[in-house]
């Protein structure tokens, strides 16, 4: 049986497409668009990104130097295999914030440094994107539950 509750490790977002994100460890979700202050966030189906800690553990230990962040993910969590959950899988985070799963993994149609660095990037396979339809403050440490 699949874990229903896992943790976030990481808050991160960046003021450009394309570049890594920071770890900010909180921030603000707005509903029916994103991460505040992120470069992706808007009234699109990929508002949030999430990446599991899991996964880019797999890029460490092909003996790349990463963190959260550096695979453009808005939040890294721990403790929950994001890729197995299907589209439409509504995730609470926190207290207020409710996300839904709107899909799985994504084709890169540029390779980013981390591929050239390993030859391998678990974003396009292992990410997962979400519309925000709940907003609120998420921070490092909130719980994240799957819900339906």
């Amino acid at each position: 049986m699949l874990a229903t509750v896992g943790l976030v490790v990481a808050v991160c977002r960046s003021e450009h497409k394309g570049e890594r994100k920071i770890d900010y460890e909180e921030g603000i979700l707005m509903p029916g668009f994103g991460l505040q202050d992120d470069a992706h966030a808007g009234p699109w189906h990929r508002q949030v990104s999430l990446l599991a800690l899991e996964s880019i553990d797999k890029m460490r230990e092909k003996g790349l130097d990463v963190n959260p962040g550096d695979f453009a993910e808005n939040i890294t969590t721990k403790g929950l295999i994001l890729n197995a959950l299907p589209v439409g899988t509504r995730l609470q985070v926190g207290e207020s914030v409710l996300l839904e799963v709107t899909q799985i993994g994504k084709e890169c149609h540029d390779r980013c440094a981390i591929y050239y660095q390993a030859g391998d990037c678990v974003m396009p396979r292992e990410g997962i994107f979400a519309e925000v339809l709940q907003g609120g403050r998420v921070k490092k440490g909130d719980t994240i539950t799957v819900v339906q």
